[in-house]
């Protein structure tokens, strides 16, 4: 198996827990205000947390590891990291979609790339990091989990809050 199969089974397991937690949700009786509850003030709602993850793995998908078109680029502004989550909550079947395109696009790209180059820097990110193929796999990673950990955090949160 070479590490780019090792890498896309994680990936494929990561999205299992995102998608089980969205299960979980939409099977809740007032899932849209879920998706919309923040745990404070500036705090990003659990849907914002979702779409951040598929946003960002097209944005590696078509921006930063090849030059393509996006299929969500007017989200972007919306949902990338350094935005502000808003009041305008996306439903379940948005979160879905976006996350399904998002991690198409992701693993066409990472076909394309060349194995050999894993410990080539790829991206320089705006603040500077010179960041290799090999960095950019293990960050996809780390992110998904991280983001699913927050979103799995607030509801826990909102779960916890008094009802009536």
């Amino acid at each position: 198996m070479s590490l780019f199969d090792t890498y896309r089974d994680q990936y494929a397991f990561n999205r299992t827990r995102t998608l089980g937690l969205l299960d979980r949700i939409e099977k809740m009786t007032d899932a849209p205000s879920i998706l919309g509850w923040c745990p404070g003030v500036g705090r990003a709602h659990i849907g914002w947390q979702l779409m951040h993850i598929g946003v960002t793995e097209e944005l590696f998908a078509v921006e930063r590891l090849a030059n393509k078109e996006g299929r969500f680029r007017d989200l972007w502004s919306r949902f990338r990291g350094g935005s502000t989550p808003d009041d305008d909550v996306p439903s379940i079947a948005q979160i879905r979609d976006v996350l399904a395109g998002g991690r198409d696009d992701l693993l066409v790209t990472l076909g394309e790339q060349d194995p050999a180059k894993l410990d080539e820097v790829v991206w320089e990110a705006p603040d500077g990091r010179r960041l290799s193929l090999r960095n950019i796999l293990q960050i996809i990673s780390w992110h998904e989990a991280h983001h699913q950990g927050q979103a799995h955090i607030t509801l826990n949160l909102y779960n916890s809050q008094p009802k009536g």
